[in-house]
């Protein structure tokens, strides 16, 4: 909980950074038509590692200078003169897919480096169109990569370099699976590959172990991200409406598994309820339960099939849950030793964790003294409002629900047309658009919310005949190594 007193953490066999003046001359010149007139303390220490073509995973937030470390080494390995695709980076949305794209053509300029963004959502011709032409340098959301290499639209032949943009916001959003996938169509040969994150949870390293060969560290302590670190931030919220908020954050975040701290086993007994309303697959913790109900809840934990525990401080003691990236402080603590106990449940073993807390503008002063008697670096970040809310579940949905529809076959696929028709008719009015939306609701809570795995003592749910349906064509697919159609988002 101290600070570190080490404030850049580097490979072994360090390299000094490198400023604007030092670079090659090509990369000067890109700089120069973007307008830079210095490098940032993330590039100026990242671009040496990628230059030397040694795999480096990266701490860095947004506005850190992030996407002109990976962008300048891609300029220096493409050959403009090959009609092949030679970079790929992989970014959690399509804004980001063009923001990078649109950067890396600034940054290109008359070099004749073609650049392409890939996302879903939009029509596959003009990114058809562009892979023909012979795109260098490919930006794009892994679903959508996914699919054109499945239908061999893309290949990955000549690859020489993989970046991976933001990983850990991919992971929220759904693309583990695709990501994995994708590995197949890597060609069998040494390339760069980096990878650029906030946090580094324990499956962004697996799949860093996947991809890159033998993974360097590159960490900057001054903007206080920290690798296999806990993350310590606030949201002011307003009191009448915290359950909302939590809602909102929840949605944000993605959690893998997290546990969420009320002060008495009232508040958490009806914050469980709450979250159990919204479709989260949450349980509760308390003095109040029977010993058959804890032995029941502290199973799924053990177990690693509950994702949200809501608990109490004297009733969460002893209790780890696999992998948990998220602490919730729906409460503050009445004592600074208490958020000490509470933040420690996650970030442990080298994972790294995020601990948020939901305060109001008094409680807030009270966690500045907390943070200044254990120095510890607080972060306070704006509440996100319903339209970020939105836009991100929006997004993740149509990431589940593309992953699905590759997983259909032929006959599959032309029995869905017969609802097209129908599609189009709903789309058209209000009545219609509800149903819509009804349906887009209960596919993604089943998708991300419910729950991991049914214990077997419970009784399985009665299920509609086209659930049952759909459970057997999963098991078909499984027993095939198909991929899963709804990927779990952690």
């Amino acid at each position: 909980m101290h600070p570190h007193t080490q404030e850049i953490a580097e490979p072994d066999n360090t390299l000094p950074a490198i400023s604007l003046a030092e670079l090659p001359t090509n990369l000067r010149a890109a700089c120069q038509r973007a307008g830079w007139t210095s490098l940032t303390p993330v590039q100026s220490k990242a671009i040496p590692y990628l230059l030397a073509k040694r795999d480096l995973m990266v701490q860095a937030h947004t506005g850190s200078g992030k996407t002109g470390a990976f962008l300048l080494p891609i300029l220096a390995q493409v050959d403009p003169t090959r009609t092949s695709t030679q970079a790929l980076v992989l970014v959690p949305t399509r804004e980001l897919a063009k923001q990078v794209a649109s950067e890396a053509t600034l940054l290109a300029g008359d070099t004749g480096l073609r650049v392409i963004a890939v996302y879903g959502g939009v029509s596959y011709g003009p990114q058809i169109k562009a892979f023909r032409q012979g795109a260098h340098l490919v930006v794009g959301t892994p679903g959508r990569i996914l699919d054109h290499l499945l239908k061999r639209n893309l290949s990955l032949r000549d690859l020489r370099v993989l970046i991976f943009d933001e990983a850990d916001r991919m992971l929220s959003m759904g693309f583990y699976p695709d990501m994995v996938e994708l590995q197949r169509y890597l060609p069998d040969r040494p390339r760069l590959d980096g990878m650029f994150s906030a946090t580094f949870p324990p499956r962004l390293e697996r799949l860093a172990t996947r991809f890159m060969h033998k993974p360097e560290y590159l960490s900057l302590s001054r903007d206080k991200v920290h690798v296999q670190g806990t993350n310590h931030v606030y949201y002011i919220v307003p009191g009448m409406d915290k359950e909302r908020s939590l809602v909102r954050l929840i949605e944000m975040e993605n959690p893998t598994a997290a546990i969420i701290f009320c002060n008495t086993r009232v508040k958490a007994h009806y914050l469980a309820v709450v979250l159990q309303r919204y479709g989260y697959d949450a349980d509760e913790i308390s003095s109040d339960l029977s010993q058959k109900a804890r032995e029941k809840v502290l199973g799924r934990v053990r177990k690693g099939t509950l994702r949200f525990l809501v608990a109490t401080d004297v009733a969460s003691r002893g209790i780890d849950i696999p992998e948990l990236s998220h602490v919730f402080l729906y409460e503050p603590p009445e004592d600074a030793d208490a958020y000490i106990h509470r933040a420690g449940r996650t970030g442990r073993a080298g994972a790294a964790g995020v601990v948020i807390s939901l305060v109001s503008r008094v409680e807030a002063r009270q966690l500045a003294n907390i943070a200044a008697h254990y120095h510890i670096d607080m972060i306070e970040r704006p509440l996100p409002d319903e339209d970020a809310v939105s836009a991100i579940v929006a997004e993740r949905t149509t990431v589940l629900l593309e992953a699905y529809l590759r997983e259909r076959d032929k006959l599959q696929i032309e029995r869905m047309q017969r609802f097209l028709p129908l599609v189009r008719s709903l789309a058209g009015e209000e009545h219609g658009e509800a149903l819509l939306a009804m349906l887009l609701d209960d596919f993604y809570q089943q998708a991300l919310h419910a729950p991991v795995a049914p214990l077997l003592e419970e009784t399985p749910p009665k299920q509609t005949p086209s659930q049952q349906v759909n459970r057997k064509d999963h098991s078909r697919r499984r027993s095939r190594g198909g991929r899963r159609s709804a990927p779990r988002n952690d």
